[in-house]
This record gives structure tokens, sequence and C-alpha cells, in this order.
């Protein structure tokens, strides 16, 4: 199986992740398999997104262990790099470890108090400017602690990431790059982490064939590589206290894109940008102390797109000679319609064609396993059928540990997407089950069918089981409520 390699750089990376995750969990693919491996790159390991992320992930892994292949909800598989490794199979982590940052203020990162005079004096010309300390005091940028991120200065960000090139990380990436894999970067321009990173990681995978410590520098070279730039998305709250402004934003950004331009485009195979200048309510402004926990937003579900059409894209449009993309694409995002509080019936026809059918049976799965699942089990054809699904089931670590706290993660994420401005609003939780999906109400007529109820669900559950055979409890929840959560989407919305 062919993979595709995603660098989440910074907080934006992180959340671009999260919802690449929730639509995989949906059954979501792409045309061309492949298996998913996340490696997320922050130096700030107190960040609230970060941790959120690879929680998520732990959890996606562990379930897809449990059912096994040949399944849709969860059907792509995620891994972490290291467990690529035969020897070690399991474990590893999705983030990778910047070293010497921890309780390290920049200064002290690259040796100030050891440079001659002269030295000294240029590093103070680079990095001049003041910034905050986690007391809200200001500060000269080389007094920056480096655990909290790089606090918008991608000067900053571009030493100390330099560290990528010859990490062990990167050398585990290489060793286990094949042939027909891929690699996205996913950054955002207008902040610090991203906005150095991104560059960094690019230049290295490419000129991987000059260091001689890494294996497969050939297929990295000309490998296919696509990019997600996020422009500015969100806004923030005006804090005389803090470095971080949101006039700041379009200003970097500038100067980021002709950066760009003549060093960075030329060397990608697809470039995917996506941004709203849709001003909403405005996110906290936390510049790294309080573990930047951001609500989810629309904009990185379209990020989450722009990685599954890159997947889709024909390797014959993705060819490079010498490190040098024959042909370099640029994409862009659109809406159909500009509204503050979007749903399905807001966005184009082709995130309509990938997002709307999936995410509606994933939500149907959730809606009954919260109302329905209690009452039915034990005393329903498709609960008792061997393997049966019991109460003693509800107990098992892969259902009450791993898929509860996976789907309340999905509750979480589509609760906080609502809840932003700009808002995406699918669905109704807490809503009678014919119109949990807003905009649309199931069909009462269609076929003579008649209003639909659970128990009208647990009939198609029971007509599901006769016709499939499973391998554990486990993997049969998971496949008899994708088939028949499949059957009633189409026979009740038509889509």
């Amino acid at each position: 199986m062919a993979k595709l390699f995603i660098f989440g750089i910074g907080g934006t990376g992180s959340r671009v992740i999260k919802s690449l995750t929730m639509l995989l969990a949906s059954g979501i693919k792409s045309f061309n398999d492949f298996d998913i491996i996340p490696i997320i790159i922050d130096p700030h390991k107190d960040n609230e997104d970060l941790k959120r992320t690879v929680s998520i992930l732990d959890h996606y892994q562990k379930i897809k262990d449990k059912i096994g292949t040949n399944n849709e909800f969860f059907g792509t598989k995620i891994t972490t790099l290291q467990s690529l490794d035969s020897k070690r199979r399991m474990g590893g982590t999705y983030s990778f470890t910047l070293k010497a940052v921890s309780n390290t203020k920049f200064k002290d990162y690259f040796s100030y108090s050891s440079l001659n005079d002269e030295n000294k004096s240029l590093a103070e010309l680079l990095f001049s400017g003041k910034s905050i300390d986690t007391n809200k005091k200001e500060i000269d940028l080389l007094d920056i602690p480096m655990d909290i991120g790089f606090v918008g200065n991608p000067n900053i960000g571009s030493v100390v990431l330099n560290q990528f090139r010859d990490s062990d990380e990167f050398k585990d990436f290489a060793n286990n790059f094949s042939e027909g894999d891929r690699i996205f970067i996913i950054s955002s321009i207008f902040g610090g982490t991203g906005a150095a990173g991104f560059p960094i990681v690019l230049k290295n995978i490419r000129n991987a064939v000059n260091n001689k410590e890494l294996a497969n520098g050939g297929y990295l070279q000309n490998s296919a590589i696509g990019a997600l730039t996020v422009l500015p998305y969100f806004n923030i709250e005006t804090d005389k206290d803090s470095p971080i402004k949101r006039g700041d934003f379009i200003e970097k950004t500038k100067a980021a894109l002709g950066y760009y331009q003549n060093n960075v485009n030329p060397i990608l195979n697809a470039m995917y940008y996506v941004g709203d200048d849709y001003s909403g309510k405005p996110y906290k402004n936390d510049a790294g102390q309080g573990g930047q926990k951001n609500d989810a937003h629309f904009i990185e579900i379209a990020g989450a797109l722009a990685i599954i059409d890159f997947m889709n894209t024909d390797s014959d449009s993705l060819l490079c000679e010498g490190g040098k993309p024959l042909l370099n694409i640029c994409k862009e995002y659109s809406i159909k319609e500009d509204a503050a509080l979007l749903n399905f019936k807001h966005l184009n026809d082709y995130s309509n064609t990938i997002l709307r059918r999936n995410l509606v049976q994933f939500t149907l799965f959730k809606k009954y396993l919260d109302k329905q699942f209690e009452q039915s089990i034990g005393n329903k054809t498709w609960s008792t059928d061997t393997p049966a699904i019991d109460h003693s089931f509800k107990n098992n670590q892969f259902f009450n540990s791993n898929l509860k706290s996976f789907l309340k993660a999905y509750e979480d994420w589509l609760t906080e997407l609502n809840q932003n401005s700009r808002g995406f609003a699918p669905f109704n939780l807490s809503s009678d089950i014919n119109t949990t999906v807003n905009g649309f109400e199931m069909s009462k007529s269609m076929f003579g069918l008649g209003k639909f109820d659970f128990d009208k669900f647990d009939m198609e559950l029971n007509r599901t089981v006769r016709n499939e055979v499973y391998s554990s409890a486990d993997q049969k929840l998971i496949q008899l409520f994708f088939k028949a959560t499949s059957a009633i989407v189409s026979n009740r919305y038509g889509f």
C-alpha cells in the first residue's frame, strides 16, 4: 500500500489533521488508497490543539487495529512513523520532538553568551524586537521561551526548525519512504511555526539526495509533494499585552507569498490555498501561555479536502525530474453561497460529493448509539446474531474507551464548528432523528416507507445483518452500521 506522509506544522497543522481524521472515520477515502502517516511539528508541547489531535489519532488507530481491513467507517489506515519499522510494528508518537527547546530561551538555544561581540551584535540586529513572556511582561525576542512556540516570528522559527534536517524522525521518514509514496505539508502563512517550517521541510526533502546519511534520497528528490497554505481565516481579540496582532496577519501573508512565489512554488507539485476574510467571533488572543485551544473552523475541513484532492490526483500529473515538477498545480477553495452559518446547501458540488453522504451516515451511527443502543442490544436480531453485541460488549475497551472517546471528540468537533464564526452546522445532534441533517428532512413517502424512527433503524439493521459475515463483534458493529446507514441515506435522503 502506498503511503502519504503528512507534515502538520504548528497549531493549524494539528487542526487540519484533526478534521481529516474525522472525515476518514466517516468512511471518506481517496480513489488511490494510501496509508496515512501524520508527523506533527510543533515546539509548543502544551498546545491543546496538538494534544487533542494526538489523542484522536491514538483512538482512531486503536479502533482500526481492532476492526481490521475491509471496513468503510475507519477504513483508511493511520499509523505512526515509528510503527512502520518492522521491528517495532506498534508504538511511537505522531509528534516530531524538537530537541533543546524545553525551558530554553531562544538566545540560549544558539549559545548567544558564547559568541564574540561582533556576532552578538549581528544576532541582536537579526532578532531585534519585543515580545511578551508568560507573565505578560515585555521581553526582547532573544529571551522568548522556546516551548510556547515562536509567537508569530518565523525568523526565530527558521533557526530552531533547521534541526529537522538532522533529526531521527527525518531519517526514519527517509528510510520508510518508497517509490510511489507521496508527501503533503500543512502550514499557516501568517504565524511563526508554520511560516518558518514549511520551506525548511520542503527544501530538505527535495535536497535529500545530497544528504549521505539518508536512505532513498532519489525517491525523495523526485517525490510527489503537495502543500496546503492557510491564509488568515480567523479574528482574534485585541490585547495590548500580546505580541499577536490581527493587523500583522495580512502583512506577514504578503511577505511570505512573495517569498513562496520564487522559492517554494517552483519545487512543489501542487499548492492549495484556503483562507477566509469573514470577520466573525474573535478567538482568544493567546500567544502560547494559555495552551492555544481554538474551536474547529470550516477552513480546516476545506484544508482536509485539499489533502483528499491531492491523494486523488493522477500520478502522471505529479512527475518530477531532478527535483523539479514537470507541472505546478495551484488550487483555491470556494463555497457556493456566502453565509455566516454554513450547511451542506451552501457548499459547492465537489465538496458535497465527498462530504455529505459519509458524514450523514457517521452522524446517524453516533445518534443511534447515543439514543437507542442501550434499548436494542440483547433483544434485536442484529444484536443477538453471532458474533453477539450484548451488554457485556459495552464494557470492553474497544467500545467503552476508544470508540466512545472518538465519538465524543466528533461531537465536540461538530459543536465547535457550529459555534464558530464563520460557522458550519450540517447537523443537529439534539433533534429528532428525522431532522438530524440541517436543511434536509427524511422522506416520508419515498417507497411508501412512512416516518422514520429508531424502530425502522432496527429493522434496517436486522435486514442488513442477514447478508454479512463478521470476524468479531467489534468489526460487526462498525461494518453493520455503515451498511445500514448507507441504505437509510439512499432511501430517505436520496443522495
